[in-house]
């Protein structure tokens, strides 16, 4: 169990402060769920979660087959290719909104308490 120190900013407690602030060392609001190198495995992890997405890749897998194959390969990976490309630009858009948000948070202005 930790606890959450705050110490008032006028320098008479500069040694507990520095003692405390090594186990806090950010305080930053982040709300985003992705960074650049895991938007596309995280994204395509979620999209498959929805069941409607995985018969479409069920259909595409089984469409590989010569035996069981109905319509083209091509004509059947398109649906879920426009599926996937929609949602994942409609989550980039999301993502980059919220780290908007983040930062104007972040770099905006506080009063410190101060007696």
């Amino acid at each position: 169990d930790k606890w959450r120190v705050v110490f008032p900013g006028n320098g008479t407690q500069q040694k507990d402060w520095k003692q405390v602030s090594t186990f806090y060392s950010r305080n930053k609001i982040q709300t985003t769920k992705y960074t650049w190198f895991t938007f596309l495995p995280l994204n395509l992890l979620g999209q498959f979660h929805r069941l409607g997405n995985l018969y479409f890749f069920f259909l595409v897998v089984l469409n590989w087959f010569p035996q069981v194959e109905v319509f083209h390969r091509e004509i059947t990976m398109l649906p879920l290719a426009v599926v996937l490309l929609a949602s994942m630009i409609k989550d980039a858009i999301e993502e980059y909104r919220r780290y908007q948000y983040d930062k104007t948070i972040n770099f905006t202005k506080t009063r410190v308490y101060d007696k």
